[in-house]
């Protein structure tokens, strides 16, 4: 009889095989400080690039008054128990009806996580008899859904709607063999990428096939379309998404997240979402910080007016300096470069340590081997002087890498 834990000595997965060479720095760092542009990383002032904070709420004066009254009024327990049985509040169902009126949907429905909700969402909707239809590049929350559905399941190539159709008529044919419905899902803006989602397309094929639209628009809440409402407002075919999914945590700054559709299918949810059925109700500070944040998000365009103002101006700027930053056309911001693991780090700590520049770094495993992605966030927090100064780091280490001068044999992460 083997130990359980004996295999986990010798196979720590992927991403834990490197972690005595990759903890607390290019894994699990520590920012220190008040979260902004620039924050402390190991005793030193860095420009940050890292924090999905898109409309600079975090510290936000208001919020940070809102979120410390709510503390000392209601403290961190109430209310105690989950929603159905004791954990409702009039603030709960407030918060909800001002989501629902935001997103111009009938009703919404609040999530104390919003990867747990999402993948509680995925699971809920689909039986055995069903088929999902979803994006190659889907979040891992919404695989994670996928995974605990018995569903039969057809991916389509990303954005690829070409594919998309071809996959929809191979569910077409299966729904008529086990009399399920389809349920399509896919991302507003797609959080690696940058790039949105084709919904309005999706949604015009809803004449030629019968299905559902999930869609997450984590990235695109709060900074897409006219009023923030997202990617769906951005590109005019909200009415048509049938479940509407964003997350508190980017631009509201918070935590939690809400799902959003008509009454009916919500009211489905209060009554058979496991994650929320079985979960203590959603912390009243957290309720009453992320109605001030909505209120925010609603009434201050000029928050999203200075993250766009960023956006343009860092990607003009990688663009004209011969950077490639893919289909980006939303605040995600990836820059893309060759190399090997190794030169990747040596090229994450010379931006750290001699320019003092704090990104994100994404190598293999989770990308193909040879590439490496620099992953900016920029927040309407951000100045021109970051961006300066920035660019003129990553001009040089793009100098650096062409020209092999970053070693691609230590022992960093092999």
């Amino acid at each position: 009889m083997a130990d359980l834990f004996e295999k986990f000595s010798k196979n720590k997965g992927s991403l834990g095989q490197y972690q005595d060479k990759v903890h607390g720095y290019f894994a699990f760092p520590r920012l220190e400080g008040e979260i902004g542009n620039r924050m402390i990383f190991q005793g030193k002032e860095r420009v940050i690039w890292s924090l999905n904070n898109y409309l600079g709420l975090a510290n936000h004066p208001e919020v940070r008054k809102a979120d410390a009254d709510a503390a000392s009024k209601y403290g961190l327990a109430l209310p105690m128990g989950a929603r159905m049985m004791s954990g409702n509040s009039v603030l709960h169902e407030q918060l909800e009806n001002e989501l629902a009126a935001f997103v111009s949907k009938e009703d919404a429905f609040l999530l104390n996580y919003g990867y747990q909700g999402m993948a509680s969402i995925v699971d809920s909707l689909c039986s055995r008899r069903d088929v999902v239809v979803y994006d190659a590049e889907s979040h891992a929350c919404i695989l994670d859904g996928l995974r605990m559905v018995p569903a039969h399941r057809y991916v389509f190539k990303h954005n690829d709607m070409e594919d998309f159709e071809k996959q929809m008529v191979r569910a077409s044919k299966m729904i008529e063999e086990t009399g399920g419905g389809i349920l399509v899902i896919t991302e507003g803006v797609f959080g690696m990428a940058g790039d949105q989602g084709k919904l309005k397309d999706i949604c015009a094929l809803k004449s030629k096939f019968e299905f559902r639209l999930l869609v997450d628009d984590a990235h695109g809440f709060g900074t897409m379309g006219a009023t923030g409402a997202g990617v769906g407002e951005h590109q005019g075919c909200q009415d048509q998404i049938d479940v509407y999914f964003s997350t508190f945590a980017k631009s509201m700054a918070s935590i939690g997240g809400f799902v959003a559709g008509n009454k009916d299918i919500i009211n489905y949810f209060r009554y058979n979402l496991r994650s929320q059925i079985f979960a203590k109700a959603l912390p009243m500070p957290l309720v009453v910080g992320n109605l001030k944040r909505l209120e925010l998000l609603k009434n201050s365009p000029e928050l999203r007016e200075k993250l766009w103002s960023n956006v343009r101006s860092l990607q003009k700027q990688l663009t004209e300096n011969g950077f490639d930053i893919g289909n980006t056309d939303t605040p995600v911001t990836p820059v893309y470069m060759h190399g090997g693991v190794n030169e990747a780090a040596q090229l994450i700590m010379d931006l750290r340590e001699n320019y003092d520049i704090f990104c994100s770094i994404v190598v293999y495993p989770v990308i193909p081997k040879g590439h490496i992605i620099l992953r900016l966030i920029p927040t309407a927090v951000h100045n021109e002087e970051d961006i300066t100064k920035s660019m003129n780091a990553f001009k040089a280490v793009k100098h650096k890498l062409e020209n092999k001068l970053y070693p691609d044999n230590l022992p960093m992460m092999a």
